[in-house]
């Protein structure tokens, strides 16, 4: 049974005399409540310059901001989900899925892409929460599985950008199965000493975390991400007990060793090549010269 398919108002005001304001030019940062201008905010990779909270954005401003020249391939992006289980909710699964296609432009809940960073080729899948809260299906799966096997065929290091509400309910056992997959074609990476970096926002929960998103050579994070498998409210009525302070965010997370450490998304590209350089550039050479 296949578990996917292939597809090919401004603002008016009353007085005459003052010029309309363009929709989007002013920008409201949802913690510090201060305006920016929407133009600087993108500049500042969208992180607010006033408080540094860090906008949620998508798989496209994750590969502008990574990619050099805003330049990237876009892979196996032609699969879109099917319905296996032939579930109905409020409305059938084919109808969800098709309007998550309308409303966001893509195909399901993660893109791939290749391109280089600072010079450096780098293979990234990131997950988009617009797309049915970025709920792992078997297209997420699958796409994360051919990531992993382009890493490895081209001996390119690979990035993961999570974000995401878990397994996606409409594929039940079919999504539980991507947890398992991902994990095993993971492994595979490991063996041919690819590297594999795993970059987890906010929020990143379910069975994402407990699958590809905790399993990287280095496992890092945006800063106050949400990382957990069950949410703070579900644990607290499980155990009856009040949570500490920020339980689950990843200060938090990096204080109990669950995370090698936090990156602010302003340095996030030259942090990756410094990274790289370390763990990927050197072994490299060495290789090479081996090989000479």
């Amino acid at each position: 049974m296949s578990w996917f398919k292939r597809v090919k108002e401004g603002i008016a005001t009353k007085t005459q005399d003052k010029k309309e304001t363009p929709d989007g030019l002013w920008h409201q940062c949802p913690k510090c409540k201060k305006p920016v201008l929407a133009k600087d905010l993108i500049k500042n990779s969208w992180v607010c310059p006033h408080c540094d909270f860090h906008e949620k954005i998508g798989s496209e401003g994750y590969f502008r901001i990574i990619y050099d020249d805003e330049k990237y391939t876009l892979m196996f992006d032609n699969i879109t989900s099917a319905d296996p289980l032939k579930f109905v909710d409020s409305k059938p699964y084919p109808e969800k899925i098709k309007d998550a296609i309308l409303k966001t432009g893509l195909n399901d809940a993660v893109r791939v892409a290749v391109g280089k960073l600072n010079g450096k080729k780098l293979v990234t899948a990131c997950m988009d929460f617009k797309f049915i809260g970025g709920s792992m299906g078997s297209v997420v799966g699958e796409k994360i599985a051919r990531a992993i096997d382009y890493a490895r065929e081209h001996h390119i290091p690979l990035l993961i950008i999570s974000k995401s509400g878990g397994a996606r309910m409409m594929e039940s056992s079919y999504s539980l199965m991507q947890m398992a997959k991902t994990s095993a074609k993971l492994a595979l990476l490991s063996q041919s000493k690819i590297p594999f970096i795993s970059l987890m926002t906010d929020p990143t929960t379910g069975g994402v975390t407990a699958s590809f998103a905790m399993l990287g050579d280095f496992n890092i994070a945006e800063p106050e991400s949400l990382i957990g498998f069950a949410g703070p409210r579900v644990i607290k009525e499980t155990i009856g007990k009040d949570l500490p302070k920020g339980f689950q965010r990843a200060e938090f997370l990096v204080e109990k060793g669950f995370l090698d450490y936090i990156i602010n998304r302003k340095e996030l590209k030259q942090n990756l090549s410094t990274l790289l350089s370390i763990i990927w550039d050197k072994k490299t050479k060495k290789k090479e010269s081996e090989e000479v």
